[in-house]
């Protein structure tokens, strides 16, 4: 088995230990702004989303140190479009969640058939992202709705 390339798969790996920790601050951020009715079980499953992706920096970051380098101290960016509209925050979450999937997919590319336990490490955080996207994205459709958002703005 080839070895891998530490340099670059160290690289993506801070980058995803700082997208994870930027979902942390986004998500409980966003739990501040939710108002309304359905408050209470938006907030909740907001406040999840930042626990998971604590959980996800945690991985990150002991995967980094288990190759013997020094874990980032950055943070990605923030997105903010300063809404208190759920489906923007939704949406928004939906494209960081895809940022956080191409470099889960990035490390996975620079690890197949290089290492047996990143290479599993990076299909369990990917396939867990789709998961989440798929969730997020059916949380913005209309009730009774069954097209992706996807389909229905290919659809129009």
């Amino acid at each position: 088995m080839p070895e891998i390339e530490k340099d670059k798969v160290i690289a993506v790996l801070n980058q995803i230990l700082e997208s994870e920790l930027a979902g942390v601050v986004r998500y409980t951020h966003y739990s501040f702004l939710v108002f309304g009715f359905g408050r209470i079980p938006i907030v909740s499953w907001l406040r999840q989303q930042a626990d998971e992706s604590l959980t996800h920096a945690h991985l990150a970051g002991e995967w980094i140190t288990t190759l013997g380098e020094y874990p980032s101290l950055g943070i990605g960016p923030l997105l903010d479009s300063h809404t208190t509209d759920i489906a923007s925050i939704l949406r928004e979450s939906l494209m960081a969640e895809d940022v956080a999937l191409g470099l889960y997919r990035d490390l996975l590319a620079l690890v197949k058939d290089r290492s047996v336990a990143l290479e599993e490490y990076a299909r369990q955080m990917i396939a867990t992202e789709e998961m989440h996207a798929g969730e997020v994205d059916k949380m913005l459709r209309k009730p009774g709705t069954v097209a992706t958002s996807g389909e229905r703005g290919a659809a129009h």
